[in-house]
């Protein structure tokens, strides 16, 4: 007979009891939003949406959704390799961004709400008309659905853009960058 490890074991009887429950796991989505960055829950223009970290000067910039959507608007249609099709993506251009704030940096790590991080080259923002995305189609973009802030790169315009490492950069919920 086959048996689950006690580790799982008591997380399948306590995932079944919390689905048996009111108040619980279905119930959680209703419940006022956490105030964690990056929480589309709460659509207030004040929240912060996007943290940005000088590591030199230990100061962080935050920046809610008003912020963002002060900045030039930037429209990319593009296919991506986590969605089928082409998608048209509204944004602003990250070096727009990175001149807004004016922290010097050759390099930027992106970290996303799962702590997901990967460094990416300043110049890939001079390079590339690299957007963060804030919509898809349209439609803001939800935690849901890869938001609220997803770093989008113009892949079907630039064949080096094909290269897997570039896919890597593609960073969904997004809610810090630190400018090294």
């Amino acid at each position: 007979m086959w048996q689950l490890p006690g580790v799982w074991l008591g997380r399948v009887i306590l995932l079944t009891l919390a689905l048996q429950c009111p108040g619980t796991a279905a119930q959680a989505n209703d419940a006022s939003p956490s105030p964690e960055p990056g929480n589309v829950q709460d659509t207030a223009p004040s929240q912060v949406l996007l943290e940005i970290t000088d590591p030199t000067s230990g100061e962080t910039v935050e920046l809610n959704r008003k912020d963002l959507q002060a900045l030039p608007a930037a429209t990319l249609t593009t296919s991506t390799v986590v969605t089928d099709g082409t998608h048209e993506f509204r944004g602003f251009l990250m070096r727009d961004l990175l001149e807004q704030i004016n922290i010097p940096g050759s390099q930027v790590t992106a970290i996303a709400l799962n702590d997901y991080a990967v460094n990416i080259p300043v110049k890939d923002f001079y390079r590339f008309d690299v957007i963060v995305a804030y919509a898809m189609d349209g439609k803001r973009l939800t935690r849901s659905g890869k938001g609220p802030l997803w770093i989008v790169y113009p892949r079907d315009a630039h064949r080096a853009l094909q290269d897997i490492r570039y896919d890597y950069r593609w960073v969904w919920q997004l809610y810090r960058l630190e400018v090294q």
